[in-house]
């Protein structure tokens, strides 16, 4: 069984945010593997632990800062890594992104596809889905439990829902999207990290997927980020006192007229 796991490096959630000309200024900010593919990794290493006969790739698309993240993916015990690395990927939509991918994971072969549920710096959800439309494959989004028929032919997926969970069952290849609480990805060990350094990252340009800019417009148009805002800062808390009575009317009012949230 080969399996693909999509990863991508976000600025790490604890770091401070700052904007220069309405973008985020990533200069000295740490960067990690975003969370939610870190579940992904971690699947397809405990379904190795079950089928030793797995290879588990990674797959990203990104600058050469990227490398990195795959490095720890590798260090947890990926196999391999796979880099989509060409100027002619820069500044790509998501759509695009998913394409490209696709173009990918036909190029290498794949029985199946893990990516994360989203990433945490834009939050779209976007890759997973698209990824399957254009392999034409099926897609199975927030799973939170995963299991397999005894031949591995096919896929039982839990996945989460409002007030409850869904399962599903699919034949592979599938793509599925992967939730916090699927598992609890393990920390690189020592040895780990010594081996990832040994471990080859392919780099897969543009002339290896036989993609040219325009040559496939994943939709009639595209959204332009046009620039990012700050959250208003908060202000300082306000002790209310009295009886408890009097307080709890006082907090309701403040909270129906200055704050508008009932």
């Amino acid at each position: 069984m080969r399996i693909l796991v999509c990863v991508k490096q976000v600025i790490d959630t604890a770091a401070r945010i700052d904007l220069k000309d309405q973008k985020v200024d990533g200069a000295g900010l740490a960067r990690v593997l975003n969370p939610y593919d870190e579940f992904a990794v971690e699947e397809a290493l405990r379904i190795r632990e079950r089928k030793p006969d797995t290879e588990i790739i990674l797959v990203s698309l990104g600058p050469e800062c990227f490398r990195d993240t795959l490095r720890v993916g590798l260090a947890m015990g990926a196999d391999r890594a796979v880099h989509l690395l060409d100027p002619l990927f820069d500044e790509v939509n998501s759509l695009t992104r998913a394409y490209l991918l696709g173009k990918a994971a036909t190029f290498l072969g794949f029985d199946l596809i893990f990516c994360g549920r989203q990433a945490v710096d834009d939050d779209m959800a976007q890759i997973g889905p698209a990824l399957a439309v254009y392999l034409q494959i099926p897609c199975i989004t927030v799973v939170t439990q995963l299991e397999f028929a005894d031949d591995w032919s096919v896929a039982v997926a839990t996945r989460q829902i409002e007030r409850g969970s869904e399962i599903i069952e699919s034949p592979l290849p599938v793509l599925l999207t992967c939730q916090k609480g699927l598992n609890e990805p393990r920390l690189p060990s020592l040895k780990g990290i010594m081996a990832s350094k040994k471990k080859e990252i392919e780099i897969i340009n543009a002339n290896k997927l036989n993609f040219v800019p325009n040559e496939r417009s994943a939709s009639k148009g595209t959204f332009i980020e046009t620039g990012l805002s700050l959250p208003d800062r908060r202000g300082k808390g306000k002790i209310i006192n009295g009886p408890t009575n009097d307080a709890v009317l006082q907090l309701v009012k403040i909270l129906r007229e200055q704050e508008k949230v009932v």
